[in-house]
């Protein structure tokens, strides 16, 4: 099968299949301190923080999807809705694009002119296309940051996955070297534990998004395509315990299970510098609710920062919280 169908086979997985982890990714242990006088005007409350040179709302909008026909109206959607939210966008596998498919789902830049927009490829096709490769996609869709997803455990589950990942670091050390933005490490929902993180450090990238287990089980959408053996659909580190493993090697994204603004303040609060999430915003595309989904999470983000006493971003960062 062609990375064509394939991608809009796992689009179709992920809205009309039970792909969810049935374990939870952690949000609902950590607990915030109510503050019953915050002594600041909720109207005052601003979270703009800033990612990879731009001042952004401090949620990501995570890999999704590209490479195949319907995808195009996707993704412009998705940057329209990134760009009025002020919300960096990540693009998915650009894999299609290598191998000379549909190029114009990621030629998004124009939608979302102010904003950060991460590309993103996976550590297979570092060993077959150069760095000189990556780094025209990284031109052409005017990229401020390239993502690697490592997904060993969808790969070796999925019909024609490449499960070579004998010299994924040295392959990740290369990119980093050659490469003319920041490259981000990020997980498919499995989670990355700290000795992981310190290699990843070791050999460049700036940014880890951990992407842990609690939100989409990449193994069940590939076991909805046929992918064997059974018993690894809730395998994987849990979202709050891959930040809270990870948080201090180098900066990170906060993504897996975050279905809420409540929780990505959760993520921030925990050791992430941003939270992200995928498969909410492509539900919402799906329903005609986008915008609407992403106005709903910033206010939540907001009010969760009133109620526990802070008016700003690097409050935030600051504040405590049990579990």
């Amino acid at each position: 099968m062609g990375t064509k169908e394939r991608k809009g086979e796992h689009i179709a997985a992920v809205l009309k299949e039970d792909v969810e982890y049935g374990k939870s990714a952690g949000f609902e242990n950590v607990r915030l301190l109510h503050n019953a006088l915050p002594e600041i005007d909720y109207s005052s409350v601003e979270l703009k923080t800033n990612f990879l040179g731009k001042e952004v709302t401090p949620l990501m909008i995570s890999a999704i999807t590209g490479g195949f026909a319907g995808a195009v109206e996707i993704n412009r959607q998705l940057a329209e809705t990134a760009e009025k939210h002020s919300l960096p966008l990540g693009l998915g596998s650009m894999r299609a694009m290598l191998e000379g498919g549909e190029e114009e789902s990621y030629l998004v830049r124009e939608y979302c002119p102010s904003v950060p927009l991460i590309g993103n490829i996976g550590l297979a096709q570092l060993s077959a296309y150069p760095v000189e490769r990556i780094e025209g996609l990284v031109a052409k869709a005017e990229l401020d940051g390239m993502a690697v997803h490592l997904n060993p455990l969808q790969e070796v589950l999925q019909p024609e996955g490449d499960t070579d990942f004998s010299k994924g670091l040295e392959l990740v050390e290369k990119l980093c070297e050659g490469l003319s933005v920041p490259v981000i490490a990020k997980e498919t929902g499995a989670g990355i534990s700290k000795e992981v993180a310190v290699k990843l450090k070791g050999a460049g990238v700036k940014w880890i998004d951990v992407a842990g287990a609690g939100g989409t089980s990449w193994s069940k959408v590939e076991y909805a395509r046929g992918g064997t053996p059974p018993g690894f659909g809730e395998w994987g580190i849990p979202t709050v315990n891959s930040i809270l493993m990870c948080k201090g090697v180098v900066p990170l994204i906060g993504s897996g299970g975050v279905r809420s603004g409540i929780d990505a303040i959760k993520a921030i609060v925990l050791g992430a510098e941003i939270a992200g999430a995928a498969r909410p915003f492509l539900l919402a595309y799906d329903y005609e609710k986008l915008d609407s989904m992403a106005s709903e999470w910033v206010e939540q983000m907001k009010i969760t920062a009133f109620l526990s006493g802070c008016k700003s971003y690097s409050e935030l960062k600051k504040l405590k919280y049990a579990l």
